[in-house]
């Protein structure tokens, strides 16, 4: 069997990186992705981490050796057996066997921090937000779902400022796809506009024609050693139809994908979707399938530059 095609999704806490990656996985299908996050290999729970005061964004707070290990693992199609980090409380479940399968989807704050790690990486895709979006992001997520109040996590967030530009912000830099999504024309959830950073480092699918002349707020700017797609998250959802149909016609081998709904994500206990979003997801998948089906055809690795890439 072809080996494992590997998704890391990396940006700081409140990024966005489980709304991209559980979308991905849900149109992937559970059966055929397996989801890891590398929060799950952190060395302290949240009482140690105070009584040490260090944060989980150090990486002398998590075991980087054995996430590279386990990514390499999981690069090659092998089980592992993963420590689990319960978020609701802080502190360590049983460990949980992992199982192959023909996608890997690894989430995180590290991914990218050693080159051994990046190397397992076929897409490397970074979450970039504005802060102040990122921390109203996370404020909501931690009070809502891990016991915090406001307080504690404005508080926490500026303790974490320092690890966040030594560590987190510098793995930018070896993303192939940066995601930034921003209040526009609206700062509603469903509407905030997508700039999505196409490094050359990957073959990107050509979207200049269907993107036209800018008009609508499209608009696709070229520049030495990458491309800058703007969405405006108010788009025409049938101009955002477009542009999607564009994208499954340049990857029609797996047209079996598109049964299931991208841009999908919740607030509380709704259900939104956001035109910005699928486009994201879409242009994420587009590099999943296309590397699947280039090893699938015999090629050692996808096409791919070299990991060095300018900031």
């Amino acid at each position: 069997m072809p080996r494992p095609i590997t998704l890391g999704v990396v940006g700081d806490s409140g990024a966005g990186k489980t709304t991209i990656s559980r979308g991905i996985v849900r149109v992937l299908g559970t059966e055929n992705a397996t989801h890891v996050s590398t929060d799950d290999y952190h060395k302290f729970d949240r009482k140690q981490r105070a009584e040490r005061n260090i944060t989980p964004l150090h990486p002398g707070c998590n075991y980087i050796d054995i996430i590279a290990q386990h990514l390499a693992h999981v690069r090659r199609g092998e089980p592992i057996l993963k420590p689990v980090y319960q978020h609701t409380d802080g502190t360590f479940g049983p460990p949980v066997y992992v199982e192959p399968a023909p996608f890997a989807v690894v989430e995180g704050l590290l991914g990218y921090h050693t080159e051994e790690m990046r190397d397992a990486y076929d897409v490397r895709v970074y979450l970039d937000p504005p802060e102040e979006l990122r921390r109203r992001w996370k404020v909501a997520r931690d009070c809502s779902r891990r016991g915090y109040t406001t307080d504690q996590v404005l508080a926490e967030l500026d303790r974490r400022e320092p690890d966040s530009e030594a560590f987190i912000r510098p793995q930018r830099a070896f993303a192939h796809i940066v995601v930034s999504f921003r209040p526009g024309e609206s700062e509603a959830q469903e509407n905030l506009d997508a700039h999505l950073l196409l490094r050359d480092s990957l073959p990107h699918p050509d979207l200049s024609e269907v993107v036209g002349d800018g008009e609508d707020g499209l608009t696709l700017i070229e520049r030495q050693g990458e491309q800058e797609l703007r969405v405006p998250g108010t788009i025409d959802r049938a101009r955002a139809a477009e542009i999607e149909e564009a994208i499954w016609e340049r990857m029609h081998f797996a047209s079996h994908l598109r049964h299931q709904r991208l841009g999908e994500f919740t607030v509380g206990t709704s259900l939104h979707r956001s035109d910005s979003l699928a486009l994201a997801q879409l242009l994420i998948l587009y590099h999943l399938v296309t590397a699947k089906a280039s090893v699938a055809l015999g090629a050692e690795e996808p096409v791919v530059e070299s990991e060095k890439v300018e900031a």
